[in-house]
């Protein structure tokens, strides 16, 4: 077969489709035939258990059995993707005499067609070939799918720059510019102005256009009250001239962010908001210490709690007796200025002594450092070390797994 092949798209929605193999290459071509509308019809004694769920989900027609001449019966499209060249080489014969469009998974070329290497983006399928080098359409496909993500290439159908609406709050992750969401850094590449703290991923500002303005929340005067207020109008009034923003978070803006604070400003005010959840300081910092805040048969609940005000102060919100009688992991945000009035509270409340606790500083940072204490001595060790935020304070059985 001609490896310059015609680069086409099938309509399979209803159509019959059968895909012989229920291995890894069916596990990998399957949800997108689904996601397509076909109605699929699998052909395989034998499937991995991510495939059998599909058909248990009715998401497929699974005929437990060899295939067998005649499989290809009214098919519209089919593919061979079994372990064994012979019965590929025969599905692909049967498919030319009736005259239908043949994929063969080990041989690429020597069926009547080929699957390309494909993404999409916001409705928009990236389709790759290579000429039976399939590496080489991945490699192609996934700079293709990334540079659209990011915005690096311009999606023609995409509104253009200052044609987007309202306020984008963007969680930009525990600070490691990598690990913004594809979404979130689509949208600051097409932002107008861009309203960011210290805690968002300060690298990615570099990669703003030089028109962009970019508004420091950090230092805006007057207290952290005045500050949020003074937030809250930035946003409604650079959208409402016009102008697309986003506000830069550090973490997931509805964990300790204040952001549905400003979602509601917005709100108030007309705005309309798209909101791009992030991924979390709280648990993406310990992990990446070498802290799961799970651990089977260690710990089955978890609880984060904001370190804002002292376990005795009237506006607490906190029930540290409850705390103190858990046994599962505590994951304390913005602590460390009283990490001793809440080890006590703890410790007060029945926790034991000896509970490992992990304080990791500067999460995902090339600065990141842990200190590992106990319960009882943890606010010493923090103070010896001089610890200072932002740090999460992770307590609990799970804080003390780690042996490197």
């Amino acid at each position: 077969m001609s490896e310059d092949h015609y680069l086409v798209g099938l309509d399979l929605t209803g159509r019959r489709v059968v895909l012989v193999g229920g291995g890894s290459v069916a596990q990998r071509r399957l949800p997108r035939l689904i996601g397509a509308g076909a109605a699929v019809e699998l052909i395989s004694p034998h499937t991995t258990p991510a495939v059998s769920a599909m058909a248990d989900a009715g998401e497929v027609v699974w005929h437990q059995r060899r295939y067998t001449d005649g499989d290809l019966d009214g098919a519209w499209y089919a593919l061979a993707c079994t372990n064994d060249a012979e019965v590929n080489a025969a599905i692909c014969a049967e498919a030319e005499r009736r005259h239908v469009f043949c994929v063969r998974a080990d041989a690429g070329t020597e069926g009547s067609a080929v699957t390309a290497a494909t993404g999409r983006h916001e409705g928009l399928v990236v389709g790759v070939l290579s000429g039976g080098e399939p590496l080489r359409s991945a490699a192609v496909r996934d700079n293709l799918v990334e540079a659209l993500h990011t915005g690096l290439i311009s999606d023609a159908a995409a509104p253009e720059i200052g044609e987007l609406p309202g306020v984008a709050l963007v969680g930009g992750g525990p600070g490691d510019p990598e690990l913004i969401t594809v979404k979130g850094r689509r949208l600051l590449a097409r932002a107008d102005v861009v309203v960011t703290d210290r805690l968002g991923p300060r690298e990615l500002l570099d990669e703003l256009r030089p028109d962009v303005e970019i508004v420091d929340a950090a230092k805006i005067p007057y207290g952290r009250a005045a500050s949020q207020e003074v937030i809250n109008s930035t946003l409604v009034e650079r959208a409402k001239a016009g102008k697309f923003v986003v506000r830069l978070k550090g973490g997931d803006p509805y964990l300790f962010g204040r952001g549905f604070e400003e979602v509601l400003a917005c709100a108030e005010a007309g705005v309309p908001v798209t909101m791009v959840p992030g991924i979390t300081s709280a648990f993406a910092v310990p992990a990446l210490a070498d802290v799961p805040v799970t651990h089977r048969g260690v710990a089955h609940e978890v609880v984060v709690v904001s370190g804002h005000v002292p376990p005795d102060h009237e506006s607490s919100l906190v029930d540290w007796s409850a705390l103190g009688r858990m046994s599962g992991t505590i994951v304390l945000m913005m602590g460390v200025e009283r990490l001793g009035l809440f080890a006590g509270a703890l410790l007060s409340a029945g926790r034991p002594a000896d509970t490992p606790v992990a304080i990791i500083e500067d999460g995902t940072m090339p600065t990141q450092r842990v200190t590992r204490s106990t319960l009882d001595s943890v606010a010493a060790a923090a103070k010896a070390a001089g610890v200072r935020p932002p740090a999460v304070t992770v307590i609990g059985p799970v804080a003390g797994l780690y042996r490197g």
